[in-house]
Formats: structure tokens, C-alpha cells, sequence
């Protein structure tokens, strides 16, 4: 079994209606292969490809959102804005009690994982070919819209 790494967003998160685009790469040494990106998917079926693909691989999928944008200002604004919030987690961090937060979030993680495993959640199956197609329709639309 592999690992998927993924966004956790709010449920009303703006990101959630991008398209979004899986890359698998190797779980060890990252210098075994090239990694290999997918998409552009809806995030429910890029959620439910990778997870089919890593519950019998041991590879690593990271599922993230594909940010459009229609100008290098824009590539630039969303740049500043990951800085940003880097920082911020950064200044959070170093202001922090580091020991009661590492306790408190250990016990926060050992409790969620007491509780996944009494009640295990069973992997998506993968969308179908049919479903994926509908969703390359709807993204393409989107992508079209998009700055109109």
C-alpha cells in the first residue's frame, strides 16, 4: 500500500471547484524513476484514481488543485500568496510553545487514528472512463469561462 498526500480544505474552499492533477512518484528514493503527473481530473475523481492506484502500489500520490491563470500577474499573485502563507505558518510556529503543541497535537493524531481504525473508511473505486470523460467536459468548460 502506498501513500496520498492531498489539500485538507474547508468545505466551502474556492479551490474545490479547480481542476486537479495527481502526481505519482516513487514512495522511497525519489531518484528511482521521474515522477508521472495525471490530469487535469475533478478533485473527487482524482481523489478516487489515486487512491485505486496507491491501495496496490507502493507509490506515493500527491493530489493537488491546478491553479488557471491567464497572465504571468497572476501566476505571480498566486506565488506571493503561497509565500505568504508560508510565512505566516513559519511566524506561527516559532511562536508557539513547541513542546505543549507537539503534545497536544500528538494526542489530537493518536485519537484520529484510534478512530479510522475502529471504523476503517474503504478506498473510492476509481471513476470509470465514462466518468472521467464527463469531468474532462465539465473542466474544459470551466477553463473556458474562466476571466469572461
Amino acid at each position: 500500500m502506498g501513500a496520498l498526500v492531498t489539500l485538507d480544505l474547508p468545505d466551502d474552499s474556492p479551490m474545490l471547484g479547480l481542476p486537479w492533477i495527481i502526481t505519482f512518484g516513487p514512495l522511497g528514493d525519489p531518484a528511482e524513476w521521474e515522477p508521472v503527473v495525471c490530469g487535469p481530473y475533478e478533485r473527487p475523481h482524482a481523489l478516487a484514481l489515486a487512491e485505486a492506484v496507491v491501495a496496490e502500489e507502493q507509490l506515493m500520490a500527491v493530489v493537488e488543485p491546478l491553479v488557471p491563470a491567464l497572465s504571468a500577474e497572476e501566476v505571480r499573485g498566486e506565488i506571493a500568496a503561497a509565500q505568504i502563507a508560508a510565512e505566516d505558518e513559519a511566524a506561527r510556529i516559532d511562536e508557539s510553545d513547541l513542546y505543549g503543541d507537539f503534545e497536544d497535537v500528538l494526542d489530537e493524531e493518536l485519537e484520529q487514528a484510534a478512530a479510522r481504525a475502529e471504523h476503517p473508511v474503504a478506498p473510492q473505486p476509481a471513476p470509470s472512463e465514462d466518468e472521467l470523460r464527463a469531468g474532462f467536459a465539465r473542466i474544459s468548460e470551466l477553463l473556458r469561462r474562466k476571466g469572461r
